[in-house]
């Protein structure tokens, strides 16, 4: 593997299955018939294919690809955090892709504070017959373990907006419109709740928040730190700063629970208080008040992933699908952002 970004993987240094038969001394009908499962075979026999397959360092996903579908049509996906809005999104929308250009993908769920977890997940995909690997790593565990993992088909790595291509622009632009917004009301010192630490599109978010706020000569009276649910979003009120009139919510899960609290302690929206989000999940245009946002295409995100691996996999399956990259971020202002009370 080339780099940690989804270059191509060397695939012509793979031990084939007649690499495993030569060293073994059988047929490669019968490294077939043990790859498969078969059980009539020698025990002698198996132990010379099993010290040869893993002399070669020998991965089934080779044979199964060659031996029994000529290709696969099979691409794997590895993710986490299935519940939250952005990530669950863009996988739909990778899938969309993939189904439209004859491809299925088969998708893995893990547990990313489990370090192990992440690299036998990582393991468990190279034993599959799939023509290639997307991973969808939204925190720095996701991506050192994929850094450190071996691949021997074509992957894609999928950062959360993180690399500073247009979907991290567009976002940028969105949140200094937010604030924007925030400034000609009248707004002057406001607060972030700020997702959780290693997620790279927490850090990217807060850090565009800070430079929008700095840009329009505002004050920044705080961090308040979320981990994307909405009961953090609640939490964080109680250690509201004083003095503030406006809330820029790293995502619209903790908006919502800020909301929620905002109202149990008498504050109104957008009376005494704007709050804003990012995401723009289903939910957002029904809340009470209706919540200023920023929408975000995931799906989009999602199409224009697996197209990048499929550009790799078979050029020509991907000619004739457009990588998305326009923009994918939209401020929407709605009723949960006002004027700034009187002082």
């Amino acid at each position: 593997m080339n780099d940690a970004r989804g270059n191509d993987t060397d695939v012509t240094k793979a031990a084939t299955i007649y690499d495993v038969a030569r060293l073994a001394g059988v047929s490669h009908a019968t490294v077939t018939r043990m790859l498969r499962g078969f059980e009539g075979i020698r025990p002698e026999t198996r132990e010379r294919v099993q010290l040869a397959l893993d002399t070669l360092d020998y991965r089934p996903n080779l044979t199964a690809r060659s031996l029994i579908t000529g290709r696969s049509h099979r691409v794997g996906a590895v993710m986490h955090e299935f519940e939250q809005v952005g990530p669950s999104r863009i996988v739909q929308g990778a899938a969309a892709a993939a189904r439209r250009t004859g491809y299925v993908l088969d998708i893995v769920t893990l547990d990313t504070t489990d370090r192990d977890a992440i690299e036998e997940s990582l393991e468990l995909m190279t034993q599959h017959d799939l023509a290639g690997i997307i991973v969808f790593a939204s925190t720095d565990d996701m991506a050192d373990a994929y850094a450190q993992a071996r691949f021997r088909v074509p992957v894609e790595l999928s950062i959360d907006e993180d690399g500073g291509g247009p979907v991290e622009q567009s976002i940028a632009v969105a949140i200094d419109e937010a604030v924007g917004h925030l400034a000609a009301l009248g707004h002057r010192r406001l607060v972030h709740i700020a997702g959780p630490g290693g997620w790279v599109a927490a850090r990217n978010r807060e850090a565009f928040y800070r430079t929008a706020v700095a840009r329009h000569g505002l004050e920044s009276a705080d961090t308040l730190q979320g981990d994307w649910s909405s009961a953090s979003g609640y939490a964080a009120i109680a250690r509201l700063p004083p003095g503030v009139t406006g809330i820029v919510s790293s995502n619209d899960q903790m908006a919502l629970g800020a909301l929620r609290a905002l109202d149990e302690r008498g504050i109104r929206v957008p009376q005494d208080m704007s709050v804003a989000g990012v995401d723009d999940i289903p939910e957002a245009a029904y809340l009470r008040p209706p919540l200023t946002t920023i929408r975000l295409d995931f799906m989009m995100q999602g199409e224009g992933v697996f197209l990048r691996l499929l550009q790799r996999i078979d050029p020509t399956a991907a000619a004739g699908s457009r990588v998305p990259t326009e923009p994918t971020a939209l401020f929407v202002p709605r009723a949960s952002t006002g004027p700034a009370p009187a002082a």
